[in-house]
């Protein structure tokens, strides 16, 4: 009998990941090291390279690969559709450079919004943002948060930078 435990995440969040594939206990770890050993060789032209740590690692062996759709109307906004693939940030090392500069943290890419209006990076405590044309969002202090903002379409905060 599949797990039916659905205490982690909110009962629409939950069906959505396990409709694209995730499960508890999801670890593709060999994965996640792949990720992090070709976002540690990249160097953009301007020397910029991308911090990899924990959280990140953590986060891409949990999600990575999965393509997530939400299953219904949002609250506030449209719900994202998720592409979990960090290399979709590949080449904005100095984008998550300059945001975490302005957080005082480091700052990982995670993956995208399927329509690639938005990027999605987390940093070093955990913490999920989205940035996109219109700004910096906050969008939870932890992936499970963020995932629920994401799929459910909850309004995220917009970060204001000093």
């Amino acid at each position: 009998m599949p797990d039916l435990d659905t205490t982690r995440f909110p009962v629409a969040v939950d069906a959505a990941l396990r409709e694209a594939g995730w499960q508890p206990g999801r670890w593709d770890m060999k994965q996640a090291e792949l990720w992090a050993d070709t976002l540690r060789a990249h160097v953009s032209p301007a020397g910029h390279r991308h911090s990899v740590f924990p959280s990140a690692v953590e986060a891409w062996a949990e999600f990575g690969g999965l393509d997530i759709t939400a299953p219904g109307p949002g609250r506030q906004i449209a719900p994202a559709m998720i592409r979990f693939d960090p290399l979709a940030g590949l080449h904005l090392a100095r984008t998550f450079a300059d945001l975490g500069r302005s957080l005082d943290t480091e700052i990982a890419p995670l993956g995208e919004e399927a329509d690639s209006q938005s990027v999605l990076a987390i940093d070093t405590e955990g913490r999920v943002y989205g940035l996109d044309h219109g700004g910096d969002w906050y969008l939870g202090h932890h992936i499970d948060t963020a995932l629920t903002t994401l799929i459910t379409g909850t309004r995220p905060t917009r970060l204001v930078h000093p």
